[in-house]
């Protein structure tokens, strides 16, 4: 299994919630060969109003997540595959091949550190914790897609701030539910910029390419991209991304 992490914030249980996941591991689950999933979960000592974890704590939290992982590579417990912080606390998340030395490998870990902790471990044979927990659904895939791209037009000295054309893509079976769309998005005030069908899995996708002036700002492009997804899915469509030029003044 790879290693490659994403991160997100969402609500859990009414609490505001820091997600990282290993995506690497996704092409793969359900993997039989981890059939259990492990968990530690530590009390943050001075967490911020929101349960989030501050500056200060947070290289405490990292040496923490370091131990750990060395201490699951010594034991051979299993795979790092999720964290969540929320509510003033910490949760690390392991699948385990099995969990019989699960408390040893805890147990090696933590005893480097002045934090409060429980642990804890059972059979997860389906994986469900990343799949239903840790993994995000398509409204969180796209905020993680929009951050990538705002942080790419950061480093290359954008404005983000600033107003510009920014187009969109969405694709629908057939095009009934495209002119059904399209007459959406132009009562809020885009422009449709060309029609295109595509081949996709034997199939035909009628998509529909669109744009209109707006803020590509991370909290600004969350909120359109959330709202265009909204009337994607209220014609059965598939929203595909969005794009801009950059601006640097």
């Amino acid at each position: 299994m790879q290693e490659y992490w994403e991160s997100y914030v969402k609500p859990i249980e009414g609490y505001k919630a820091m997600v990282a996941f290993n995506a690497g591991v996704a092409d793969s689950v359900p993997n039989y060969e981890y059939m259990y999933v492990g968990f530690v979960k530590i009390k943050l000592k001075n967490p911020k109003e929101d349960g989030l974890v501050t500056e200060d704590e947070s290289d405490d939290v990292g040496f923490i997540e370091d131990r750990l992982e060395m201490e699951s590579l010594r034991w051979r417990s299993g795979k790092y595959i999720g964290r969540i912080i929320s509510n003033g606390e910490v949760t690390f998340v392991y699948a385990l091949k099995l969990d019989f030395e699960w408390s040893n490998t805890v147990a090696a870990a933590m005893e480097h550190f002045d934090y409060e902790y429980e642990y804890g471990s059972r059979p997860d044979m389906e994986w469900e914790v990343y799949q239903k927990l840790l993994f995000p659904t398509i409204r969180e895939w796209q905020i993680i897609a929009n951050h990538h791209a705002c942080d790419n037009l950061k480093e290359q000295g954008d404005n983000l701030h600033l107003e510009r054309a920014i187009e969109h893509k969405v694709y629908f079976k057939n095009d009934e539910n495209r002119q059904e769309f399209i007459k959406l998005i132009e009562a809020e005030g885009f422009r449709n910029q060309k029609e295109m069908e595509v081949p996709f899995n034997g199939e035909t996708m009628y998509g529909v390419q669109f744009y209109r002036k707006d803020v590509p700002f991370y909290y600004d492009i969350d909120a359109l991209t959330m709202k265009i997804i909204d009337m994607s899915d209220s014609c059965d469509g598939s929203y595909d991304g969005w794009e801009c030029s950059l601006v640097k003044i």
